[in-house]
């Protein structure tokens, strides 16, 4: 990156205002265009990170393709050609009142505590062709760790053949369901923004009659539509996201998972080139019911908001630049599932070179 595009602007808004005027050929341009390539490769990818969360939402074992806080500063970008790699750690740590049942893995249980460690690789590629003038992508997310769940009691668990019983608990490191996803993104001056989807691919990880669990078990669908505005004058990044999450049934439970919304705000502002921070909103809620042979609490409808901050510092590492975020979120006004701390650490960057638009034509005037 060019000494004088740090000076004039932070990184990361050099990296999103010059999305339109990259594709015009200014070399300057390009040199800020490809450090916006580098930051939000996670951003374009997002949809399919992060997907195998072991918070409780109150579809099935509490797992949603959806997690609060995923889309942050820069959502509604996507980088210029070429490919990327994102890097998520997911954190989460949770406690369902002791009052509150909740249905994991067959078993009726109540008193839940959640830990989940997760690591989540994704590698995006953003593709020469265009949709309506906007960039076409892919982005494959793996999800790998240990997630940690125990309770208090156990009500019942009918088709383990289980009676009532005390201290329920389940760890192990596992591997979770691969989520493919596609996305297109158009610019327009300060305004960026994008829509795509993704699909859970049930992998056969899944284990049936335990309560720690990464796999899904079920197809699941996620379409989402995401928008950022930043100025680069005044340093402000506001980014928005609204999604629809289409549950499957997991035909080893007998369990039909309910459909659900969702919705994120980010609002950031950049202190010097390098450095950012902000405040983050979501909200999750199911529209429809629980249902199914194996849904022992009937349609047991759940719903969350969370609140939280972000920082992000961006660097480079031989020559590479690489974007680094944290968000940390905590859960409120939570309704069947637990309230608990999230936090997700990010490093995203480019694979190679991004490849630089084709030279313009020189004009041929005939008198």
């Amino acid at each position: 990156m060019q000494a004088r595009i740090c000076r004039r602007t932070p990184r990361l808004l050099d990296r999103a205002i010059t999305a339109v005027q990259f594709l015009c050929g200014n070399q300057a341009e390009r040199c800020a265009m490809r450090s916006l390539a580098v930051v939000l490769a996670g951003a374009a990818s997002c949809i399919g990170a992060l997907v195998a969360s072991t918070t409780l939402h109150a579809t099935e074992g509490g797992a949603s393709l959806y997690v609060p806080g995923l889309r942050g500063p820069g959502a509604g970008i996507v980088p210029p050609p070429g490919f990327y790699f994102e890097n998520d750690f997911y954190s989460y740590s949770g406690r369902l009142s002791a009052r509150t049942q909740t249905q994991i893995g067959g078993a009726v249980l109540t008193n839940v505590k959640v830990q989940a460690r997760v690591n989540f690789a994704t590698p995006t590629w953003v593709t020469p062709i265009e949709i309506f003038g906007g960039n076409l992508a892919f982005a494959v997310s793996l999800p790998f760790g240990d997630p940690k769940v125990s309770a208090g009691a156990l009500i019942a668990a009918p088709r383990l053949g289980r009676a009532f019983g005390f201290k329920q608990r389940d760890s192990a490191f596992l591997f979770g369901d691969p989520v493919v996803s596609s996305f297109v993104g158009w610019h327009a001056g300060n305004f960026h923004w994008q829509v795509g989807g993704s699909v859970n691919i049930p992998s056969g990880t899944y284990r049936e009659g335990q309560l720690s669990n990464l796999s899904f078990n079920r197809w699941i669908g996620d379409i989402y539509a995401a928008a950022t505005w930043l100025d680069p004058k005044i340093g402000l990044d506001i980014s928005g996201a609204v999604g629809f999450e289409i549950n499957g049934k997991n035909n080893d439970t007998d369990y039909k998972s309910g459909n659900a919304v969702h919705a994120d705000l980010a609002v950031s502002q950049y202190l010097t080139k390098e450095l950012s921070v902000g405040a983050l909103l979501s909200h999750y809620q199911q529209i429809s019911g629980d249902s199914g042979a194996g849904a022992s609490l009937g349609s047991y409808k759940g719903r969350t908001t969370a609140i939280g901050g972000t920082i992000g510092y961006n660097f480079a590492v031989g020559g590479t630049p690489v974007s680094a975020r944290l968000k940390v979120l905590r859960e409120i006004n939570v309704e069947n599932r637990p309230a608990g701390t999230i936090a997700l650490v990010t490093l995203a960057f480019p694979i190679g070179q991004v490849p630089p638009p084709a030279a313009p034509v020189p004009a041929v005037v005939k008198h």
